[in-house]
């Protein structure tokens, strides 16, 4: 039996950006929000943020506060190397190799993309364009104060 999964949408600085509740949090496409920086590549925008030394002190630091079951003596190994210019993150393999639980990577055409919990999300846009966050909070709350979103997807 397939989990019946929650989403919606909301239009931020005329950017569809979706949203897909999981376990009663609603995580945000950072494959849509990179779309306002780079509508051609987003994935790319999501792995140059990731790859940021800054960034990845951030989410790393997020997993060690929210997940129980997070691989601390990988991301330490990840830490190290994240001081090299050299230095490479993609969301699959932080999730695969670190059992993060901050973002969700699905493959696909359709609700395929990266997606990461509202803190990890709200980061990313500021790092995209301090405005844009900002347009991002306001929709995100006018949203959860709507709670008659939920269109369902199976």
């Amino acid at each position: 039996m397939k989990k019946e999964l929650i989403s919606t949408q909301m239009n931020v600085n005329n950017t569809l950006i979706n949203i897909m509740r999981v376990k009663d949090i609603d995580y945000i496409s950072l494959t849509d929000l990179a779309r306002y920086k780079n509508p051609l590549t987003p994935g790319d925008v999501i792995i140059k943020w990731m790859s940021n030394k800054s960034s990845f002190d951030f989410y790393c630091l997020w997993e060690e506060l929210s997940n129980p079951n997070f691989k601390l003596a990988e991301s330490r190994e990840f830490k190290i190397d994240s001081a090299t210019q050299s230095f490479t993150m993609s969301p699959s393999r932080w999730i695969k190799e670190t059992n993060a639980i901050g973002f969700i990577s699905k493959r696909g055409k359709y609700n395929g993309g990266t997606f990461a919990h509202p803190d990890i999300a709200l980061e990313f846009a500021s790092w995209i364009d301090s405005a844009f966050k900002l347009h991002l909070i306001k929709e995100f709350e006018r949203l959860k104060q709507n709670e008659n979103y939920q269109n369902k997807i199976n």
